[in-house]
């Protein structure tokens, strides 16, 4: 079912061009230098359907709450999937729409020296210049009063958001937005379900930072829910 993502209307991309490129459950909000759609569209297409060809294949990758183990007769967009998701200890799935946004993001590279592809709250970015994106909350007093500013010499990373509150994604916490950062929007993803699934009251936020903070390879944690707040790591709020 096709879920409406209002948080677009207020996304400002300055000298960037934006587009939106929808296949089936894919539905991207990409910014590039100039208008990317064909490019971007074929790129959907190839990895959803490498996507779809396994899961028929291999049933339980779709299914599975928990890691699997690598297949490495896979192609490369399943092999990082199974790779993020044992490392943040969530099902493969977990980690598809940060997978995608990060894949497509980097063939679309070959065109534009900056890139930003969203997809559903999971983003993919490559700039040339600082921009900040902000964070929305659902009914949280925090929703749209924070932003992160994304340094561009840090780049390419991912920025991707869990939440129990908003979109359709599994969680099994109670958080209004779980913000991670890292250099793979894959293991962002992966990671934002995990430690989204931790919180389930304000209290559970100190643990689930603790918990992040073993992930090797995050940068920075953003935790709502409700009126808390909670942040670990290299994160620039403003």
């Amino acid at each position: 079912m096709y879920e409406e993502r209002i948080y677009r209307r207020d996304f400002i991309t300055g000298n960037l061009k934006g587009f939106e490129v929808v296949v089936k459950e894919t539905d991207l909000f990409i910014c590039a230098e100039k208008d990317l759609t064909s490019q971007a569209i074929e790129s959907t297409l190839k990895y959803r359907s490498q996507i779809e060809s396994y899961i028929e294949k291999h049933p339980k990758f779709k299914e599975s709450l928990s890691p699997m183990p690598n297949d490495l007769f896979a192609m490369p967009i399943i092999k990082n999937m199974f790779d993020v998701t044992r490392r943040a200890g969530v099902g493969p799935m977990a980690s598809v729409a940060g997978a995608m946004a990060e894949f497509i993001g980097t063939d679309l590279l070959k065109f534009s020296d900056e890139i930003i592809v969203e997809n559903g709250g999971d983003i993919f970015v490559k700039l040339k210049t600082n921009r900040r994106i902000g964070i929305f909350a659902g009914k949280s007093s925090f929703s749209n009063k924070l932003t992160i500013e994304i340094e561009a010499s840090k780049t390419p990373l991912g920025i991707c958001t869990s939440s129990a509150a908003i979109g359709p994604s599994l969680s099994f916490g109670k958080t209004d937005a779980t913000v991670v950062i890292a250099k793979s929007a894959a293991f962002a993803d992966a990671c934002a379900t995990a430690i989204g699934n931790m919180v389930k009251q304000p209290e559970d936020i100190k643990k689930a930072l603790e918990f992040a903070k073993k992930l090797e390879g995050l940068s920075a944690v953003l935790i709502v829910i409700a009126d808390k707040l909670g942040v670990w790591g290299d994160i620039k709020m403003v």
